[in-house]
């Protein structure tokens, strides 16, 4: 019997690992299995993959719900422009439109001033030195009647004339002895200028020259001669009157407006034709002549004036375009101009009359719900086309968001209408 392969070489026992043991863990496995990496183009995929689902989501988000459509309109618009008049008067407290009053309020200011000026004048001046001489009699008994203009020498020279008539009084007796009687005598000096701005001098009578009256009447002063002047000496003319009132009511006119505009807010106008001012007082000490180099002058002035508030102006004249309005336009406020010009102030009564120029864009009315339910779930063209074609408008441009929608949203609070009537 032939022999086989493996009883010539008999297959080797492998060793079986050791029973485990009842109540004893097994042993740990020595081999693991590490699973391969995946490739960086499947990574790629998958990458694009989720931001595609993302932006899918995301515009299904903003066409459901924040798909919005702004439409601008340009509508028809023409001008409406009319004339009016207007009263202000102080005496009512508001608008009467029907009567084509409005309110006005009569601010009221009051100043003074005083200011001191030169004179501009000059004129020649001669001048005779005054003074008093006190005459003695020491002659007689009796008086001595001196006439007007009776000479006075001085002991230097300088010779004086009395200015009026007078009597000196007699001497009297005293113990045998004659008391010279004696009186002041008002004296002038024969000559204008300053020479005879003498001091205390002793006076002789030239007019008893020759007789013993001479030395028995003679004259003393015990003051200086004064007021002798020779040149020229400042004066005030009437054009420096003038000139100063004119200065002085300039100046307060100016401040008196001033202070009443002052006092005004800015809702308030105030027209240059509506202030009244009056001069209570210009007047001065010194009068026109006088030789003086420096005189005072002051000035009184009353201010009224009547202003009336922008807002009832514009008020009044919305009002007024209202009612000239046909019922199938609207007026743009904003586009309201009013020009104005006094046509008669009387400050007295406080009333005045104003011109008015009134002129505002007027459009066509556009019923925004009835275009709103015509445009809903259109498409973009349609949607262009439709208000191509609507009568009351003039131009449209249709703006939407997201860009990518081609529809009107079907609610009709996504779509906004916005009328453009500045352009």
């Amino acid at each position: 019997m032939a022999k086989k392969i493996f009883d010539i070489f008999p297959p080797k026992t492998i060793p079986t690992p050791p029973l485990e043991k009842e109540g004893k863990e097994p042993l740990p496995s020595f081999e693991k299995v590490i699973p391969s990496p995946p490739s960086k183009k499947k990574k790629c995929w998958k990458m694009v993959g989720r931001v595609l689902f993302f932006l899918i989501i995301a515009a299904i988000f903003c066409q459901i719900f924040l798909a919005r459509v702004e439409i601008v309109i340009w509508p028809e618009t023409k001008s409406l422009n009319f004339k009016e008049k207007v009263a202000i008067d102080s005496k009512i407290s508001q608008v009467d439109v029907a009567n084509k009053i409005i309110p006005g309020k009569i601010f009221e200011d009051q100043k003074s001033a005083s200011q001191q000026f030169s004179s501009s004048g000059k004129i020649f001046k001669k001048a005779e030195a005054r003074g008093i001489i006190r005459v003695y009699n020491n002659y007689s008994t009796s008086p001595q009647v001196l006439m007007a203009a009776t000479r006075f020498i001085s002991d230097t020279g300088k010779l004086f004339r009395s200015v009026k008539k007078v009597t000196i009084p007699g001497g009297k007796y005293e113990k045998d002895k004659l008391v010279p009687g004696e009186l002041d005598v008002e004296v002038e000096a024969a000559e204008a200028g300053p020479d005879y701005n003498i001091g205390p001098a002793t006076f002789s009578i030239p007019g008893f020259a020759g007789t013993p009256k001479y030395t028995a009447f003679y004259g003393k002063s015990f003051s200086p001669m004064a007021g002798g002047f020779l040149g020229e000496v400042p004066q005030v003319t009437q054009e420096d009157l003038e000139k100063a009132k004119n200065i002085l009511q300039d100046k307060l006119k100016k401040e008196s407006r001033d202070s009443i505009r002052a006092k005004i807010s800015e809702d308030f106008i105030l027209l240059d034709e509506g202030i009244s001012q009056e001069i209570i007082d210009a007047s001065s000490l010194i009068k026109a002549g006088a030789e003086v180099e420096k005189f005072i002058f002051q000035v009184e002035i009353k201010t009224l004036a009547i202003v009336f508030k922008k807002s009832d102006l514009e008020n009044f004249a919305s009002e007024l375009i209202d009612l000239n309005t046909p019922e199938d336009k609207k007026v743009q406020k904003e586009s309201l101009k009013i020009s104005y010009s006094p046509e008669s102030v009387n400050i007295k009564e406080e009333k005045i009359t104003l011109n008015l120029d009134i002129s505002a864009k007027i459009f066509t009315d556009i019923d925004e719900i009835s275009l709103k339910k015509a445009l809903v779930g259109k498409s973009l063209k349609e949607t262009q086309t439709l208000l191509e074609e609507f009568p009351k408008i003039i131009k449209a441009q249709v703006k939407v968001f997201p860009f990518w929608i081609k529809k009107v949203p079907s609610v009709q609070e996504k779509i906004k209408i916005k009328l453009n009537i500045k352009d």
